[in-house]
């Protein structure tokens, strides 16, 4: 893959604290380094969301969740159907490990993940070389951007790099489902 001068301007800014905007599966999404306390409250404040409700993590592998989900609490099965359903737009509720900061499971045991299928996605996690936050590009309560052109002037402004491009073209977030049960908690 040739040098992205977008994509290093985005990964610079993850790696230096800041908080990007860049397409998902379905919508576009704001992300930040998951281990950084500041840049997370930052990207809450972004986003007027409160810590109790939790964040979710994208990943471009299951090996950049090792350490934060505890994949041993799962019952048999359960994990196999985790992992199948990877990489794609399936978004898993897994008991998360102590590693996991409260900033990111909210009121919560468990940790929201994904494995995405997205190459931007993809290629930012490849590049930071972990898991990353990602929730919708919006402030809480308000419709999610669905192009570039929908990123409102006010989260333009407060973000430290855009990453163009297009979503992986669902109609809908993806749906969220319980990996204790396989329950939906979001369809």
């Amino acid at each position: 893959m040739p040098p992205d001068p977008r994509l290093d301007a985005a990964l610079a800014a993850l790696r230096d604290g800041g908080v990007i905007a860049c397409p998902t599966e379905a919508v576009w999404g704001l992300g930040c380094d998951p281990i950084s306390e500041a840049a997370v409250m930052r990207l809450l404040a972004i986003k007027q969301r409160e810590l109790a409700k939790g964040l979710l993590l994208v990943a471009a592998d299951v090996g950049q969740l090792d350490g934060l989900v505890d994949w041993d609490a799962l019952p048999p099965g359960r994990r196999e159907a985790v992992l199948a359903s990877w990489p794609g737009a399936n978004t898993w509720v897994v008991p998360a490990t102590a590693r996991v900061p409260r900033w990111i499971t909210g009121d919560h045991a468990g940790v929201a993940v994904r494995v995405s299928g997205h190459p931007l996605v993809r290629a930012l996690c490849l590049g930071f070389g972990g898991a990353l936050v990602s929730t919708s590009a919006n402030a809480a309560g308000e419709p999610p951007a669905r192009t570039e052109a929908e990123l409102t002037p006010a989260l333009r402004a407060a973000v430290d790099a855009i990453l163009p491009g297009a979503t992986g073209g669902l109609s809908q977030p993806t749906a969220i489902r319980d990996a204790l049960s396989g329950a939906v908690l979001r369809g």
